[in-house]
């Protein structure tokens, strides 16, 4: 039979344990990549939500299916960048340039993109629920809208509200 205090004992060590083993783990924590170059970079399949990336330079970045929920692309110039599958559920992407940039299947749920420029970009799949847009950046998308998007089963011109 265990005494009491060599129960106490057990139980205090088993908690300091678990308590240091917590400590080893570190919680992701939004970063800041304000006005910096990060031409090319790789960021494909992350989880990298709340980080800033407010005026980087994303020129040639592969963010594809990356998790970007919240993240600030405030003026970031993310052309030709590769936003393949990434969820950008309620980003903040006023200002932001998509010239040439790849977001078939990306989801935009919920993101405020005034002033974004998406010219020539692929949008097949791509979500825009919720997503506020001034009327001539609608009316661009919607000449290149198509597809559904595979993960919110969304119709990518029901989003825009297509005529």
């Amino acid at each position: 039979m265990v005494s009491r205090s060599s129960l106490c004992r057990i139980v205090i060590a088993t908690l300091i344990g678990f308590t240091l083993c917590l400590g080893w783990v570190s919680p992701a924590q939004a970063t800041s990549y304000d006005r910096q170059s990060l031409r090319s970079t790789d960021w494909s399949n992350q989880d990298l939500r709340g980080n800033n990336y407010t005026s980087a330079d994303m020129a040639d970045a592969d963010m594809s299916y990356a998790n970007l929920r919240g993240v600030r692309m405030f003026d970031t110039t993310l052309a030709r960048a590769n936003m393949t599958g990434a969820d950008m559920t309620g980003a903040t992407l006023d200002g932001a340039r998509f010239f040439q940039a790849n977001l078939t299947n990306a989801i935009l749920e919920g993101a405020y993109a005034f002033g974004t420029d998406f010219r020539e970009a692929t949008i097949d799949g791509a979500d825009f629920t919720d997503v506020l847009l001034d009327a001539k950046t609608n009316t661009l998308l919607c000449a290149v809208a198509q597809g559904t998007n595979p993960v919110t089963g969304r119709d990518t011109r029901a989003t825009l509200y297509c005529p």
